[in-house]
């Protein structure tokens, strides 16, 4: 069953953080964009299970369902984005508790030796992990920090501040993976020094950027820390050849 999630989740992932432009994202009441994106659910299921069979195509259209009725009924705020997340989620570990061979009876399981594919599971989980840590958690802060009508000043670089985020998440998750979370400190500190001359000159800026920070640190360690626990249900990976 846990492998089954572990290649749903990453699916999940690609379907609804990389390969889902931003005109899809916005124009789901359109009966275009919704059946294209759950034709890529569809096929980003098949592709990670490594087999085509009809309850996939139930997974995808429920999916579908619910991202129109969000689209169509709900506000586009974080509260929304939430439940739609949780939805989705509770959707892919009942799928997997109900098809829970989808992944041993699929190609990769039958094809690819059973240290390889453990190594496969591992390295889905960790993508997953990275694109809803970085991809998803800059798409959930931004929805969070709309509700502030300040912006602080237009005097850095670019995108630098999206930047930043996206670099202080990845971090993170690096950090927690490795089972090294003092790093986190130091990142903590280097946030501070970067943003003390803005901070201290406008209170408003001060909040805003404590805010946004601890909202993008909260959200890398809740994924990071689901993420290996997550891992810890899988089976162990074996590095090197047993010795007999």
């Amino acid at each position: 069953m846990i492998e089954t999630l572990v290649a749903l989740l990453f699916a999940h992932a690609m379907a609804d953080f990389v390969l889902q432009p931003d005109w899809m994202a916005k124009d789901k009441t359109k009966p275009k964009a919704i059946l294209l994106h759950t034709l890529i659910v569809l096929i980003t299921a098949q592709a990670a299970l490594g087999q085509w069979t009809w309850p996939v195509l139930v997974l995808a259209a429920i999916h579908g369902i619910t991202d129109w009725i969000k689209a169509r009924f709900a506000p586009a705020n974080f509260a929304a984005f939430m439940v739609d997340q949780c939805i989705h989620a509770i959707t892919l570990i009942a799928f997997a508790m109900w098809q829970h061979s989808l992944w041993s009876t699929g190609l990769w399981a039958q094809v690819v030796p059973p240290q390889h594919t453990d190594l496969m599971l591992y390295s889905m989980l960790i993508l997953c992990g990275g694109i809803l840590t970085i991809s998803a958690g800059g798409f959930a802060i931004g929805l969070l920090m709309r509700r502030f009508s300040y912006r602080l000043p237009n005097i850095g670089l670019t995108r630098g501040g999206q930047l930043i985020g996206q670099l202080e998440r990845g971090l993170i998750f690096f950090f927690v993976i490795v089972n090294q979370p003092a790093g986190i400190g130091f990142l903590i500190g280097a946030k501070s020094v970067m943003r003390f001359g803005t901070t201290t000159k406008d209170q408003r800026a001060s909040e805003y950027v404590i805010i946004g920070t601890l909202a993008s640190f909260g959200w890398a360690l809740a994924v990071s820390y689901l993420i290996v626990f997550v891992g810890n249900l899988l089976p162990p990976l074996e590095v090197m050849p047993t010795s007999n």
